[in-house]
């Protein structure tokens, strides 16, 4: 009877085995870990292993097999990691793969900026009914389809840069007694659209019965300048349109310069923002990309550098560099003066869809008591941890 129990004991204790192996290779193969650390830098394991494993734990690296609760640094070069965690120096655990990056250094931003896009083509931003001749009210793009965010990009095969354009070609055309075929962008799929023009008694020119604009602007932040590239980041999101929420395709852009004149506080429903002014039309830079990252270019006027509190470059935090607790924002709350305010690392999402990957919230009392939190006109300001730039604000979160 002791032999069976025995025998019994010994063939569940080998199923369980057998199940934690295979738990083990599953995590170990299926859902490796990755992440970046700058040239000879400790690597963080911390994501990788929960603290109560850590102590029967072994890092293997190459010809190297060290305790996790000692110390591996990066590699010298940059280059590529593949590090095994095993458990008790034999079940394997979790594969880590490591990006071994150069140290980046960067001016940090905070200064207010002025944006200035020229989009492709021209933005449909409403409607309106013409007048027709017998008095009625009609629209032939609203019936024909046209929708608001639409941009117009040719009419009659023929290219529209401009909001004049667009009017001159439909009136040219209209008093022809020809029909038109507008091409369209909608969500990034071309369209081709016919309409007839009608003879508007108002303005007594040939119209569709549509509003539309050839440009965006704004007032933003900046978020960082390259010393060797004088490439920049700003804004911190993509410049979308308004009515749509669709990203804003650009054929030309520059930033200017701008002061804020005034901040409508944020209250609960409302997210509050800056309110600025553009300066001058002097270009600072230009607008080559709209992402969701926010907009980028370069640096034409080396000025702007000096117009923040740090003029100094500042090394580029990475994903596990990020901490919880103290950090810092730059930004400017009255004319163009950047200066420093404490905010804390709420929440850390390593793996958070474009570029979404913390929480941060205003601790600063002075900031709290000017703007009441984080608001519209701040997106793109650096935020700082521990000497470095681990990021910038994005968007604000809006208590109900």
């Amino acid at each position: 009877m002791a032999d069976k129990k025995k025998m019994l004991v010994k063939k569940w204790l080998t199923v369980l085995l057998a199940i934690v192996l295979a738990v083990s290779l599953a995590n170990y193969y299926m859902n490796p870990s990755q992440q970046s650390v700058a040239v000879g830098q400790p690597i963080d394991f911390s994501e990788s292993c929960p603290a109560s494993l850590a102590e029967y734990m072994t890092i293997n690296s190459g010809q190297v097999q060290k305790q996790l609760t000692e110390t591996i640094n990066a590699q010298e070069s940059p280059g590529e990691m593949s590090i095994s965690l095993k458990l008790f120096g034999l079940i394997p655990y979790k594969q880590v793969n490591v990006s071994v990056v150069e140290e980046k250094y960067l001016y940090p931003g905070g200064q207010s900026i002025g944006i200035l896009l020229r989009t492709e083509g021209v933005l449909v931003v409403g409607s309106s009914p013409i007048i027709a001749e017998n008095g009625k009210e009609v629209n032939p793009a609203e019936d024909a389809g046209i929708e608001m965010g639409d941009i117009i990009v040719k009419v009659n095969e023929q290219s529209v840069t401009s909001d004049d354009e667009l009017a001159e070609l439909i009136n040219e055309f209209g008093a022809k007694g020809e029909e038109i075929v507008l091409t369209i962008n909608r969500s990034q799929n071309e369209k081709k659209i016919n309409i007839k023009p009608i003879f508007c008694q108002e303005s007594k020119k040939w119209r569709i019965g549509l509003f539309v604009r050839d440009n965006a602007g704004g007032v933003g932040t900046l978020s960082f300048i390259d010393p060797q590239s004088g490439t920049y980041g700003a804004l911190g999101h993509m410049v979308s349109e308004n009515n749509t929420g669709e990203m804003l395709d650009i054929s030309m852009g520059k930033l200017i310069k701008a002061d804020i004149e005034g901040i409508e506080k944020s209250e609960r429903g409302t997210p509050g923002e800056k309110l600025g002014s553009f300066v001058s039309n002097d270009a600072l830079g230009n607008i080559a990309k709209n992402t969701d990252c926010g907009i980028f270019g370069k640096i034409s006027d080396w000025q702007l550098v000096n117009e923040s509190t740090i003029t100094q470059p500042m090394p580029v935090g990475l994903s596990s560099d990020i901490q919880y607790g103290e950090a810092e924002i730059l930004t400017v709350l009255e004319g163009d003066k950047v200066e420093t305010f404490e905010v804390e690392i709420t929440k850390i999402m390593p793996n958070g869809k474009t570029g979404k990957e913390l929480v941060l919230e205003v601790t600063d009392e002075r900031l709290l008591e000017k703007t009441g939190g984080i608001v519209q006109g701040m997106s793109g300001s650096p935020i700082i941890q521990n000497g470095k730039i681990i990021g910038a604000v994005t968007y604000v979160f809006v208590s109900p």
